[in-house]
């Protein structure tokens, strides 16, 4: 695959996130691998989001996609448990889930000043 642009780059890892967070929502759906769709979709899903991680990593650099591609997918992760999954959202949690999003803009902002 050609290296992409910046602009091209952050954009195959939101997709990449979307497909990591799909996957780990299909572990909740999988009941312990007992449901065969959500079981087969993790491995799916999963394949899908490394393979487009290995494809940006050139261009944004190991240290930001592992970063933010872990940290907006927990916290994407996270909202799904508490919405629909009906987990308890505790105040140390969205104060936790913040402090992850804001260390995902540093890292954002970081690449920018540096591409």
């Amino acid at each position: 695959m050609p290296v992409l642009n910046v602009g091209q780059a952050w954009a195959v890892l939101a997709v990449a996130i979307l497909f990591e967070v799909a996957g780990t929502t299909c572990m909740r759906l999988s009941e312990g691998f007992t449901r065969l769709t959500p079981s087969v979709l993790i491995f799916v899903f999963y394949a899908i989001s490394f393979a487009l991680n290995t494809a940006i990593i050139r261009t944004l650099g190991l240290s930001v996609v592992y970063a933010v591609w872990s940290g907006v997918g927990t916290v994407l992760t996270a909202l799904i448990g508490y919405l629909y999954f009906k987990e308890p959202a505790t105040a140390l949690k969205m104060v936790s889930a913040g402090l992850i999003v804001i260390g995902v803009m540093g890292l954002h902002s970081a690449s920018r000043a540096t591409a």
